[in-house]
């Protein structure tokens, strides 16, 4: 009797556990297989009234048009071919030659390194040290780096498409910071207490609209580029709040946007005008960082915890194949050479970094690195202008 009491308290007590609301159930890992929406692309929009002061976009079917492969402004035609690799763990930022794959400088910046970012006019490289809450210039003339200045816990750094503002993601503290990026003063500040862990971003292809992803909240903000307002919240169907929506990436033709969510192992489609999720695209485990092909054709998504990079069609998100890292990897950000040829990566797990033929997914090099290198910046790259990250050109 004693027994069957216990048994019976037991059960009532996991029945007690087992009820959660929609909160705990979006911090589960992975996500329902059914009942997802599945819609097809809406017509890619027709470009009117673009944000003042932004370059003109010389292809509405393609906005990445002025980024293909060599076009070189002349600005950028005399810098050194580097790639710049930060570490998370370290602090510092490696610097390797990709003509012989050998690291050929190692520069101290600050805690919690996350990013190597182009400035808008393609003139400086800024190292982004959100724990340390300052910003480390590189001259990529040069190869060398600046003196440190304080900026607001700089997870990531992106550029408004007009170049007036610099904007610090300021992840931990749920918020934009615009500043000048000629006098580094703060201009403004974009509350989104709704977004916890605020990281990435693309822009419409008026320049108009910022879509940022909320890693640890399930969604994204939607931001207006000239007011600097937030415009509203998109939840995805399913939640992922521990490592959710990653990194976003605009289809050539402004139709949607691809939204990376790590814990779905795969790629969520938001339409273009920033109102609604249409359907998921399964890719592989830990979906991580987006990178187009320079004649952006294909979309690249690395697979950080199964060590693969799915390749799918840019414009209908189809899938095309899977390149699978020998002995597997942690795949992370990055970005394509300027000639298009390679997909360099950071091995945030394994402290190295990849280097893979866009030909065919084959490993051409594996570079040992320091401790968990992050958003590695390939220089130079093509392109008018930098919306930031890792090197988002157009």
């Amino acid at each position: 009797m004693r027994l069957r009491w216990v048994l019976a308290a037991f059960a009532l007590f996991l029945a007690g556990c087992s009820t959660s609301n929609n909160d705990d159930m979006a911090n589960m890992p992975g996500m329902p297989t059914s009942g997802l929406p599945n819609q097809p692309n809406p017509p890619a929009p027709v470009l009117k009234n673009e944000l003042p002061g932004m370059p003109a976009v010389t292809d509405p079917h393609n906005v990445d048009a002025a980024a293909g492969a060599g076009m070189l402004a002349a600005a950028v035609k005399g810098d050194k071919p580097l790639v710049y690799v930060p570490h998370s763990k370290s602090g510092d930022v490696w610097v390797i030659d990709p003509a012989t794959f050998q690291v050929v400088g190692k520069y101290p910046v600050g805690k919690e390194l996350q990013h190597v970012v182009p400035s808008w006019d393609l003139r400086t490289l800024y190292a982004t040290a959100d724990r340390g809450n300052v910003v480390m210039p590189f001259d990529p003339k040069a190869g060398q780096p600046g003196k440190a200045f304080p900026v607001v816990d700089p997870y990531n750094m992106y550029f408004s498409p007009d170049g007036k503002y610099a904007i610090s993601v300021a992840e931990a503290r749920r918020k934009l910071v615009w500043y000048d990026p000629r006098t580094w003063q703060v201009h403004d500040e974009t509350a989104a207490p709704d977004c916890a862990g605020i990281d990435h971003a693309d822009f419409s292809p008026d320049g108009r609209t910022a879509v940022f992803t909320c890693e640890f909240a399930g969604r994204v903000a939607v931001v207006d580029v000239e007011s600097h307002k937030l415009l509203r919240m998109i939840d995805m169907p399913h939640r992922n709040m521990r490592m959710g929506p990653q990194d976003i990436k605009l289809a050539p033709d402004g139709s949607v946007y691809y939204i990376a969510d790590s814990d779905a192992n795969g790629v969520w489609v938001l339409d273009g005008a920033a109102t609604k999720v249409l359907r998921f695209i399964p890719t592989g485990k830990g979906a991580h960082g987006l990178y187009l092909s320079r004649d952006a054709k294909q979309l690249y998504v690395t697979n950080r915890h199964e060590g693969s990079v799915s390749v799918l069609d840019a414009y209908t998100g189809a899938p095309v194949t899977v390149w699978h890292i020998p002995d597997g990897g942690s795949p992370d950000m990055g970005n394509v050479t300027a000639d298009g040829t390679q997909l360099w990566l950071s091995g945030r797990y394994n402290g190295v970094v990849y280097v893979l033929s866009t030909n065919d997914g084959s490993l051409i090099r594996k570079i040992p690195v320091g401790a968990e290198p992050h958003g590695l910046c390939v220089w130079p790259q093509p392109g008018r202008y930098s919306l930031g990250h890792t090197g988002i050109t157009r």
